[in-house]
């Protein structure tokens, strides 16, 4: 139920979800109990979407002392695997949440709904159709039109009860018949028209195996489930608001005591530069166009966990943005901002070098190396410091260095002099290049009295570099992630969302070089690259190098490069 954080001080906002839970407390509702739940379809991999309503369903539990429970809505087996239970298990753990020993699945339920469908045959309520899903999704009109009853809408209670079981026997193929409620085909909510609750589907389940070949709905599912788990706010997003009244009717047939389950809607997360759909989540993993469920452009949990995002900011985030009764679509910037927020607080320090350029100070004894002190994080002295080597031969980035200048360009160009950070004030003495006049290296001196950065003359220079040793660095591979597309709404239009993918998405770069302090890290590991941005130890281990993945820049350069356009 709670954060596992220890340090974790975060309180959700009050919002009209806490409104509508303080009245059931005050007037006293099932026993002033409050018990929520998250229901994933165990079909595909959770995304930020879905980070955001466990972060309200396991945060309302923490707020008032509650309980949440888990639930996996498996209900439709043709769709659902395994690795996508164990998966999410894995990924609210990592979020930070516990169900404790309140893990359920809708299959666990299965006997019992089998029964509930029973009795509505019984009492009159539910009968079977031996029409398609298709023919009976065109007889149920408009909303304002009403739809036409099925033929087979009068059954006798005993053949409905007897074709029932024989479906349940898989005496029948699938798509030949279904079990409808018998609620008001009239009704202007077209949830109402007698809805499908069962349908056949001849697929191996992942936990029931072969035994059940009548699978029942989600409408069906949801609310009973809730009911026998004594779930007392069902939160889901806003597209379930039309379905309330169809909740609420199962409810009424089924409710033997004063208890009742309370559905509440809240506005789903929607971002920009983000598809949300797991459908097309799927698409994108089935074609190619990503490098599986974890690739570290998808929104999904575990891609957003391997680019480099932290429990923290993605909790952070979900409260940030709050929660409302209204559509609307959430700047992706803000959630960039999350993790800039938490890793600028909370990552260690280190040089490392993306497009190397090879310095040689031909002043400094060759043979001889030393160390001199880094700070780990500025923002918690308690990180303390590290030793960095340095020696005769460095890499500073390529581009920041210019052999033929501009007037406001003040990093290293021929006799100028810069500060390399926590080390000395060198100056270009000499460029080298090859036979095609591209510059293999710099030969630099350095002024021995400047030891960590500082002039004994009071003398200033313009620019800090950072550098590696090269005898010294790891060598690595650098994976620079961006957004996955370049529309800010690519699924809001008539063409295809993929013709939208961002081509420079990722680059990877195979001859980077890192301080040595990075040897040890083990994989999730957060570094801010100093004046790079964010990375994190990527767990690739097809790799000979380690690989580290951006996880975001240090600035939000992305918005600004878009507002020129």
């Amino acid at each position: 139920m709670a954060y596992n954080s220890v340090n974790d001080t975060q309180q959700q906002k009050a919002n009209f979800i806490h409104i509508q839970i303080d009245e059931d407390l005050r007037n006293g509702k099932n026993e002033s109990r409050i018990h929520t739940r998250f229901p994933p379809e165990p079909n595909g991999y959770l995304h930020i979407g879905h980070a955001k309503s466990i972060c309200l369903n396991f945060g309302i539990a923490h707020k008032y002392g509650g309980k949440c429970n888990l639930r996996f809505d498996d209900t439709n087996p043709s769709k659902e695997e395994t690795e996508y239970v164990e998966s999410i298990m894995q990924d609210i753990r990592w979020l930070g949440f516990d169900w404790e020993d309140r893990l359920y699945y809708a299959s666990d339920f299965f006997q019992n709904l089998h029964d509930f469908g029973v009795k509505l045959i019984k009492e009159g309520k539910a009968y079977v159709d031996d029409q398609s899903a298709e023919l009976i999704s065109t007889q149920k009109g408009s909303p304002t039109h009403p739809g036409d009853e099925s033929p087979y809408r009068n059954r006798s209670i005993d053949e409905n009860i007897d074709l029932f079981m024989r479906m349940t026997a898989g005496e029948f193929d699938e798509g030949s018949r279904v079990l409808r409620a018998k609620i008001d085909m009239t009704s202007p909510n077209m949830h109402m028209r007698d809805p499908i609750i069962y349908r056949i589907i001849k697929t191996h389940h992942h936990r029931t195996g072969n035994k059940w070949v009548v699978y029942p709905m989600y409408d069906f599912t949801h609310g009973q489930c809730d009911y026998w788990e004594g779930i007392t706010h069902s939160v889901c997003t806003l597209e379930f608001e039309v379905h309330r009244p169809l909740y609420n009717w199962f409810i009424d047939q089924l409710q033997e005591t004063g208890y009742r389950p309370r559905q509440i809607e809240f506005a789903r997360l929607n971002l920009t530069y983000t598809i949300m759909s797991k459908r097309k989540l799927l698409q994108l993993v089935k074609e190619r166009f990503v490098n599986g469920w974890d690739d570290p452009r998808m929104p999904t949990i575990s891609g957003l966990r391997r680019r480099g995002y932290t429990p923290e900011s993605i909790r952070n985030f979900s409260d940030r943005i709050g929660v409302t009764k209204t559509d609307g679509i959430i700047d992706v910037s803000l959630l960039e901002y999350s993790i800039r927020e938490h890793l600028n607080k909370t990552a260690q320090r280190v040089m490392g070098v993306l497009d190397p350029l090879k310095v040689i100070i031909t002043n400094y004894p060759e043979n001889e190396s030393e160390e001199l002190d880094a700070i780990n994080n500025p923002e918690d002295a308690e990180m303390g410091t590290r030793k960095v080597s340095f020696s005769r031969e460095l890499y500073i980035e390529r581009d920041d260095f210019m052999e033929n200048p501009p007037k406001k360009f003040f990093r290293l160009s021929p006799g100028t002099e810069v500060r390399l950070r926590y080390a000395y004030f060198i100056t270009c003495n000499n460029v080298v290049k090859n036979e095609k006049g591209i510059i293999t290296e710099l030969h630099c001196t350095y002024d021995p009295a400047s030891r960590g950065g500082n002039s004994p003359d009071g003398r200033k220079v313009k620019a800090t570099l950072h550098w590696v040793s090269a005898k010294h660095a790891v060598k690595s591979e650098v994976r620079l992630y961006d957004r996955l597309f370049n529309d800010p709404e690519p699924d809001g239009h008539s063409a295809d969302f993929t013709e939208f993918i961002n081509p420079e998405s990722l680059k990877i770069l195979s001859d980077c070089y890192v301080e040595p302090f990075v040897r040890n890290a083990k994989p999730l590991d957060h570094f801010q690259f100093e004046r790079l941005g964010y990375f994190n130890l990527d767990y690739d281990t097809t790799s000979e190098k380690p690989v580290f993945n951006r996880t975001v820049q240090l600035k939000d350069s992305w918005t600004k490069e878009q507002s020129k356009e």
